[in-house]
């Protein structure tokens, strides 16, 4: 059975100890951790930043569900409050390719360090002038080395597929798992970003059974082919039924983590409703 987490991107106006004890108190067995500013930025994350961390880890006895490092906001001096990818796994520019597989790296140390299973990572878009298909190539070398960090580290990588980026739907991350051939290698699944892309995000977790590193739920107006804004289960039309029924399933026994960024005016509110929400499939 699920175990829920919530992650510490709703939690931005925090610092990133006080967001663990908050979620912690909400009665989540598991916290996510944003592996970009204002909370776990590499670059400007030391040794000091770390131990508060294990403290806050240790004192509440929480579990860490996931590291997110789908974004790297904190490489731009001028970053826009929208969340995008760059520079991703699949950026023409060599330099800026390479410090994003490094970023990647770091971020599965991070995890071991922490006791993480998973690290969640997206693709990104394409930008102008790279054709689909040399970014394609470029994925494949960038997780090429990153999964053989991952497998020395004991930690799996998940691919989080979303509408418009390279890899965007359930087959797509399906077909990328069996080309790169690694165990380490699999799928963060966001039920939203499914049924944004018209999926039944119950089918589409069925279809990924045994590739599953992680999960993120939000609930979507208008379910399947949707509008993307991350809501509180219960206030959209995904059927967190038909999607626990689906887990159970297939054995999952993981963690499903809330990801509602999109309330950092009123995180503690989201986290205790949601946990209302959802706990019934989790007793």
């Amino acid at each position: 059975m699920a175990k829920l987490a919530f992650s510490t991107n709703a939690y931005t106006r925090f610092e990133l100890p006080e967001a663990i004890r908050r979620i912690a108190d909400h009665g989540y067995d598991g916290v996510e951790l944003l592996a970009d500013t204002p909370h776990a930025f590499f670059p400007e994350f030391d040794d000091d930043d770390r131990a508060a961390v294990q403290r806050a880890l240790d004192e509440t006895g929480i579990s860490v569900s996931n590291v997110n490092a789908n974004t790297a906001r904190g490489y731009y001096d001028d970053a826009p409050p929208s969340s995008f990818f760059d520079p991703t796994l699949i950026t023409a520019d060599e330099e800026d390719r390479r410090w994003r597989i490094d970023y990647t790296k770091s971020a599965i140390d991070f995890a071991a360090a922490v006791g993480s299973p998973a690290v969640c990572v997206a693709t990104g878009r394409p930008l102008p002038g790279t054709m689909p298909e040399e970014a394609r190539e470029y994925l494949h070398d960038s997780l090429a080395e990153i999964t053989a960090h991952a497998e020395s580290a004991g930690v799996r990588v998940g691919i989080e597929f979303e509408p418009e980026l390279l890899v965007e739907c359930t087959e797509e991350v399906l077909t990328l798992i069996d080309e790169v051939d690694s165990d380490a290698l699999g799928v963060n699944f966001d039920a939203g970003h499914a049924a944004v892309y018209g999926e039944d995000p119950a089918e589409s977790i069925r279809q990924c059974a045994g590739h599953i590193t992680g999960l993120h739920l939000e609930d979507i107006v208008g379910g399947r082919r949707g509008k993307h804004y991350h809501r509180i289960p219960g206030e959209g039309d995904i059927d967190f039924a038909a999607i626990f029924d689906a887990l159970n399933d297939i054995g999952y026994d993981g963690f499903a983590t809330l990801e509602l960024y999109t309330y950092p005016d009123a995180p503690d509110e989201a986290a205790e409703r949601s946990y209302a929400a959802l706990e019934r499939y989790v007793d």
